[in-house]
């Protein structure tokens, strides 16, 4: 059974959730615009791809938290 969350905690978790999805977004903008510019430093984008995966990781978790029980 999932914890019950307080209104602040619940307002802290989409507030951290915004910001990691800002994030998340803007990395895949880095990401896109080092391919297209062709300035191929491979070790700095698979960095950003590894950082962009852990962000998508951590995005899973917080929506999970956010998410009520459904008992079918």
């Amino acid at each position: 059974m999932r914890e019950t969350l307080s209104d602040e905690e619940r307002a802290l978790l989409h507030s951290e959730l915004h910001r990691l999805q800002i994030e998340h977004r803007d990395l895949d903008a880095a990401i896109a615009a080092l391919e297209q510019l062709g300035a191929m430093d491979q070790l700095q984008v698979q960095r950003l791809k590894k950082r962009k995966l852990h962000l998508k990781d951590r995005l899973i978790v917080l929506q999970d938290r956010l998410t009520p029980d459904i008992i079918a």
